[in-house]
């Protein structure tokens, strides 16, 4: 019969498999290069569907496209990147018009971009918007 490892052998090798698991958290935290946020903006134009799937004083996710465009109570449009200025984490729910960051909690307001709980200190990048035709276009040249 094979000798049981001692206590403090276990304990090592416990805290071993632990490590890697804390690791992983923290990557996906991080953007993809592994410096800064992650690509905030798109660098073409983008449609990202019809004008009016977005009410008045609402907001939608964009999350295949990391960008949230929120209409005022004055029907203008506003599109922010939805990468998180606290960890670089793409932010995936939106509860009315409140972006939550599913890393640390970080909450931004989807019309105006704003920080409304930390750790987040910082806006969302505010990006250019336009409708044409109908349609919602984000990007540069619009």
């Amino acid at each position: 019969m094979p000798a049981r490892p001692s206590a403090s052998r276990r304990t090592v090798l416990r805290g071993a498999a632990v490590a890697p698991v804390a690791g992983l958290g923290l990557a996906a935290c991080s953007a993809p290069d592994g410096g800064g946020a992650a690509d905030a903006k798109p660098t073409a134009p983008v449609d990202l569907g019809a004008e009016n799937e977005v009410a008045q004083g609402g907001a939608k996710l964009y999350r295949d496209r990391n960008v949230v465009v929120g209409r005022d109570k004055s029907g203008a449009l506003k599109a922010y990147s939805t990468i998180c200025t606290h960890a670089g984490c793409p932010i995936n729910k939106l509860q009315g018009t409140t972006l939550v960051c599913p890393c640390h909690g970080s909450q931004f307001d989807a019309l105006t971009g704003k920080v409304v709980q930390a750790p987040a200190t910082e806006p969302l990048t505010e990006l250019p918007v336009k409708t044409a035709n109908g349609r919602i276009i984000v990007g540069p040249g619009t």
